[in-house]
């Protein structure tokens, strides 16, 4: 599943285009009675800590425009109102949104300007900007104040949010922030006490002369102090702020009142958590620099990521309060690093939840399968109840990892699909070729998993397009590259089967996952554009490997595996090791080994476009797959769908 919320409803709404048009009236009224006019308002999809999920209360974009996609930037000035998102939601934005009000800016496109550059254009010298600090952060406002102010317009913070303003006085207000339960992880799960990673942390501090280290991304709080929450859907987190200095660690955190439970896990695992309320944030670390300023005992500077929001940096820094605020080291952040590489007891959990969905991965299909050539009318909600239900069957299941996508003929090319739960249903057809994109959260792990097949006979252009986005899955999946080398460099293996044909698709190749956490994890990825802060990739990390192809209005395909990162040398079992003369100069040589065990639709593979490293590599896989899962179905006494699979993983040999 690449980069995407996932909550993408096909909207079923009277009078649609009269609300829109009140919901941009009432925004445009706000932007004109500001003490200084605003000549244009930015509206991202995003919360105060620059998740890529966000919880309702933030869905401020959705609720203006209309548009559901987990991605995207509106922008309202007073004649215009514009949404930039990339080819992922333009079939979904031509959808859901009334157009006679908004354009879409496809920012895919090479002619499509930046927001930046389009407000500089059309914007007159003098004009305001306005945006809310809390929910764009200084690593983004940064290059759009420079490029504005080359041409003469302001880009001026609004503490208020002139679209949570809009919601109160059409009396549709936003949402309470939700503050759930909080539960903890221990080590046989983690792998490393909360203790430890605070120690770590603080070594780091040590070495940055830092004074004080802020954390705001809400995983790699979970992370580091071993709690997961469920704040936002589908991924294990809680709304907070973390600070931890040389003698403390505060955890801002719903009223400030820690769990007892909560408390007493944290003191075994080494830690003293003090508890502050969540909303008091910023003045708390408005005092913290002042009395940081007035301690008399030298300079200090702050640690921070540069993704944090421009508020919080403000406050970090006491830019509001103090003459001469003080230093932050605003960069990627140490947490972000640490929790990308996996430790033994991670690594081992992902592989072992990888077996168990896999099993309930292969029941589903085989269900399926059943259910459409009984003639039985199966919708794609009700296919991805079925889904749901197995994967509660197995141990440690939490819940879906995202929304699944369980896309049926036309819907599939749809890349971020998702059924509404109103209206008509897409029944799944034996015609039909289906797409279904889910994932679980494990205690030990999280998983991601796309798998097409075709529910009777495929066409021939389909089987073409299917082994051809194989081939890509294949080549990124067996290839050696050296250690350190960052992720965007392998993206074209993934493409060039469909690049010999003029074919392509718009997303990335792939992202991070993380532990029980997001299903996408930065700050590593495989894409066209590289990922500004990867590091290089290492052993131990998890990527997902997921090129695609989606004809629009007729199907769509999308192969998916994760993948971990492993050391390779001539003696390795990868399957290309045995040719290797060399080590890149000492670098250290990497490949992926597959972690995901479902097996593919072996009806919709053209074997000729296959080459023989690719037959065999394929049929290795489905041995492999039959190998781990065969022995688990038979014992749990599943024996229709161990004959199911023991079919589907046949091997494949040519006429």
């Amino acid at each position: 599943m690449w980069f995407c919320c996932i909550v993408i409803v096909i909207p079923y709404v009277a009078c649609v285009d009269k609300m829109a048009l009140q919901r941009l009236t009432t925004l445009r009224a706000l932007m004109a009675s500001q003490p200084t006019a605003l000549s244009a308002y930015i509206v991202p999809t995003a919360d105060p800590h620059s998740s890529e999920y966000i919880a309702d209360i933030d869905a401020r974009r959705s609720w203006l425009t209309g548009f559901t996609g987990s991605a995207g930037t509106a922008v309202v000035t007073n004649d215009k109102a514009l949404v930039w998102t990339d080819g992922r939601y333009y079939t979904q934005f031509e959808k859901e949104v009334d157009l006679n009000l908004w354009t879409l800016m496809k920012q895919s496109l090479p002619d499509t300007p930046s927001i930046e550059k389009w407000l500089s254009s059309n914007l007159a010298a003098g004009s305001v900007v306005g945006y809310d600090p809390h929910i764009i952060s200084r690593e983004e406002k940064t290059p759009l104040q420079l490029a504005l102010k080359k041409s003469k317009i302001q880009l001026l913070a609004i503490s208020k949010n002139l679209v949570d303003v809009a919601r109160v006085e059409l009396k549709n207000p936003p949402p309470e922030r939700p503050h759930n339960d909080i539960i903890f992880l221990p080590t046989n799960y983690t792998g490393k006490t909360a203790g430890k990673k605070i120690e770590e942390l603080r070594e780091k501090m040590t070495e940055k002369r830092a004074s004080a280290l802020i954390i705001t991304a809400l995983d790699e709080i979970a992370y580091t102090l071993n709690l997961r929450g469920s704040d936002i859907p589908y991924n294990p987190v809680f709304f907070s702020y973390l600070v931890i200095t040389p003698a403390k660690v505060k955890l801002f955190w719903h009223d400030g009142k820690i769990p007892e439970t909560i408390s007493k896990s944290m003191d075994e695992e080494g830690v003293q958590i003090e508890g502050l309320p969540y909303d008091r944030v910023v003045p708390i670390l408005e005092n913290m620099a002042k009395e940081l300023s007035e301690s008399g005992d030298g300079e200090h500077d702050i640690w921070l990521s540069s993704e944090a929001s421009e508020a919080i940096h403000r406050a970090a820094g006491g830019e509001d309060v103090l003459q001469k605020p003080l230093t932050l080291m605003s960069e990627v952040s140490p947490v972000a690093l640490m929790k990308l590489v996996k430790n033994n007891i991670e690594m081992e959990g992902f592989r072992q939840c990888h077996i168990r969905d896999g099993t309930a991965v292969v029941r589903f299909f085989k269900w399926l399968h059943d259910e459409i050539a009984s003639g039985t009318n199966v919708t794609e909600l009700e296919a991805d109840a079925k889904l749901l239900e197995f994967r509660r069957d197995e141990k440690d299941f939490m819940g879906p990892s995202f929304d699944t996508i369980p896309g049926a003929g036309e819907n599939g090319a749809i890349i971020h699909y998702s059924p509404s739960k109103d209206g008509p249903q897409r029944i799944i057809r034996g015609t039909d070729m289906f797409l279904l994109d889910s994932g679980g959260q494990y205690r030990d792990g999280t998983t991601d998993i796309t798998r097409t097949r075709h529910m009777g006979e495929p066409s021939a252009e389909q089987i073409s397009a299917f082994t051809r986005v194989l081939k890509g899955q294949i080549s990124l999946g067996s290839a050696l590259f050296p250690k350190g080398v960052k992720g965007n460099v392998l993206d074209t293996l993934a493409r060039k089967a469909l690049w010999d044909v003029g074919l392509d698709y718009a997303h990335g190749t792939g992202h991070g996952v993380g532990h029980f956490l997001n299903v996408h994890e930065g700050p590593s990825g495989i894409s066209w554009r590289p990922y500004p802060h990867d590091p290089g990739l290492k052993p131990g990390q998890i990527l997902s490997n997921e090129p695609g192809y989606y004809k629009v209005g007729e199907y769509g395909i999308r192969h998916e595996d994760l993948v971990e990162i492993i050391d390779v040398n001539k003696n390795s079992t990868h399957p290309r090791a045995s040719n290797l003369l060399g080590n890149y100069d000492g670098r250290g040589v990497l490949g992926f080994s597959t972690l995901t065990m479902v097996p593919h639709h072996v009806k919709c593979i053209d074997l000729q476009l296959l080459d023989d490293f690719e037959l065999s590599y394929l049929n290795g896989y489905h041995a492999r797959v039959l190998n781990i899962l065969g022995p688990i179905l038979k014992q749990r006494g599943l024996l229709e769908d161990y004959k199911w699979l023991a079919k589907e993983c046949q091997p494949m040999k040519r006429q």
